[in-house]
């Protein structure tokens, strides 16, 4: 009768690997059936006195649409204080001007020229989801033991658990809120996700509004943080708040204001925003963590003027040219607010910093490591207040393929706003280009090329494309080189290949260091449903794995039932702190 085992056991190879061990441990475990979908492998304990991290992202918010960077009209005394007391950033930008491809940059590190998802869901080429291959922040800091949650939408379907591209499935322990970009537009929807399971909201069927869904999220996001104030935790706010269509429970301060009604219940939506992060900060208070928390505020892209809003009213876009969907500042430079009492340094910064720079900010916030091959560049020593030390990008790319367009924004693209799009900043130069088309390969003379300085013309007001030829075509070259149609990534994190052999199968487990910095102290653990049997090929463990390097191991399995998940974490030492990953396989996958 097979013994109810799970077992260290595998192969170490040499790649990049020193001081392979051969033991093999065992722990016993009760017998569980096959499993329905992938089993949960826990994080890594949570490191003792760690930072918390809050990323609360609007949707559509404009970079003038706050206090903090000239709003007149639109009272947001919260966010305004957090940009007193902490950074400011005048020159940060979202990776595209629409949310998709922006809110995959962000999670990611990718720009929207190497990033998995390009395009909203409805662009010429469909939005693509993401993929095991796609790597998030939240990824990163799970690894290093934080609790991990994502609170409201989402945006990367398709709509149903248990996928690559499902919140749990890509770092997130907790999930509450909208899946795809469609159910996301509804503010009282009749249902919201909870991790797997769709929670119906009876108060809000058939068509009725009787609970607004940013309130659910928000009471989600403040329970998740009494429960884990203990613990060092991640948690993502994204409420879908300023999005279209302008919805509110009520006016508020704006119900005499002489503007149209969409005007004033888009005014409420963006004070509601407002008090969402000013209820975030205050328990943070109450809890006694605020110290050791690091807030972000910031948008996925410029303001929207859907549903009869007028951004004009309220200069939304805050004196830049552009709107969401367009590659002009408006459209994608965004507000950034980074607080925190102990942690963050008050001033103000004009480095261009992308959203993409969250990633292996967090990380390095965090302890944690970071795939090397992201276009993200830590800004930890700029929060600290280190100036001098941080890095710079010699360049930021984005891209648009989007097929939607609006009155406003097609006009400010001079009726071009259905042609693929691209824009490069260096410097204080920035070159926008458009195709005549939506085929990016059609060669560069048939493009139209506009060329700004930004520093005498932040409005890009004047083109001078025709007077600096050559800067116009340097620009050029670095949007080509920026592109790529597949990214090809380098391995980070624990991968499994599971291949048929005679009754059994060969299990076969990676441990790629895809950090810039090498791992110690590297091991493979596999876990099998109880009463399986495995046969222990050979090593498990690495006292040393390089920067690019990788631990691998395999394992013979033979099951006891027709299919089932066989699971892996890998555990190793960054910087001397410890880190975990883990990854799953259903046998009935196996390659022949």
């Amino acid at each position: 009768m097979p013994s109810r085992r799970r077992f260290l056991a595998g192969t170490a190879v040499a790649l990049g690997v020193t001081g392979a061990a051969t033991a093999c441990e065992s722990v016993t475990t009760p017998a569980t059936d096959a499993l329905p979908q992938a089993p949960v492998v826990p994080a890594a304990q949570s490191p003792a006195n760690g930072l918390n991290f809050v990323v609360i992202l609007a949707d559509d918010l404009g970079y003038g649409e706050l206090g903090a960077y000239g709003q007149k009209l639109i009272r947001t005394p919260n966010i305004d204080a957090l940009a007193a007391e902490g950074l400011r950033f005048t020159d940060a930008y979202a990776a595209a001007p629409v949310c998709a491809p922006s809110r995959c940059s962000l999670f990611t590190g990718l720009h929207s020229g190497h990033a998995t998802v390009r395009e909203n869901p409805w662009g010429p080429g469909g939005q693509a989801a993401l993929t095991d291959r796609d790597f998030t922040f939240a990824e990163a800091l799970r690894a290093r033991g934080y609790r991990t949650a994502l609170v409201g939408k989402w945006g990367f379907g398709p709509e149903e658990p248990n996928q690559p591209s499902h919140p749990n499935a890509r770092g997130f322990d907790e999930f509450y809120g909208y899946i795809s970009h469609r159910h996301a537009h509804d503010y009282y929807p009749p249902y919201l996700w909870r991790n797997a399971e769709r929670e119906a909201i009876p108060d809000n069927e058939d068509g009725a509004r009787r609970v607004y869904a940013p309130d659910l999220l928000e009471t989600r996001a403040l329970d998740f943080m009494d429960a884990h104030k203990e613990e060092a935790f991640l948690l993502c706010l994204t409420p879908t708040l300023p999005h279209a269509p302008s919805r509110a429970p009520e006016m508020g301060a704006y119900g005499d204001s002489p503007w149209p009604r969409p005007d004033k219940l888009h005014a409420a939506q963006v004070s509601k925003f407002d008090s969402l992060v000013g209820n975030v900060t205050k328990r943070l208070e109450s809890l006694g963590i605020a110290d050791r928390t690091v807030v972000i505020v910031t948008s996925d892209n410029g303001p929207h003027e859907e549903g009869r809003t007028d951004p004009g009213l309220f200069a939304a876009s805050g004196g830049l040219r552009g709107l969401k969907r367009n590659l002009y500042e408006g459209g994608i430079r965004v507000p950034l607010i980074a607080w925190s009492p102990k942690r963050v340094r008050s001033g103000v910064t004009d480095r261009p910093t992308p959203l993409t720079d969250l990633l292996p900010t967090l990380a390095e916030l965090a302890g944690a490591p970071a795939p090397a091959d992201v276009d993200g560049l830590s800004i930890a020593p700029l929060l600290r207040g280190g100036a001098d030390s941080v890095a710079r990008h010699d360049h930021l790319y984005f891209y648009r393929n989007h097929s939607g367009r609006t009155p406003g924004s097609d006009a400010i693209d001079r009726w071009r706003g259905r042609r693929l799009a691209e824009a490069l900043r260096r410097g204080d130069m920035k070159a926008v280009r458009f195709a005549p088309g939506q085929d990016r390969n059609v060669p560069d003379d048939r493009w139209e090329v506009e060329l700004y300085d930004l520093a005498r013309d932040p409005g890009e007001r004047d083109d001078i494309a025709d007077k600096l030829p050559g800067e116009a075509d340097a620009l050029v070259r670095l949007m080509r080189s920026s592109w790529a149609e597949q990214y090809e990534r380098k391995p980070f994190g624990v991968s499994l290949d599971v291949v048929s052999r005679g009754d059994g199968f060969v299990v076969t487990a990676t441990l790629a260091n895809g950090s810039a910095k090498p791992w110690t102290g590297a091991g493979l653990e596999l876990r099998v449903p109880g009463g399986w049997s495995v046969q222990v090929l050979g090593s498990v463990s690495a006292d040393f794995v390089a920067a690019g390097g990788r631990l691998a191991a395999r394992w013979m399995v033979t099951p006891t039932s027709e299919g089932g998940w066989v699971s892996c974490v890998g555990t190793a030492r960054h910087a001397g702190v410890p880190v975990r990953y883990a990854a799953s396989a259903h046998t009935s996958s196996a390659a022949a």
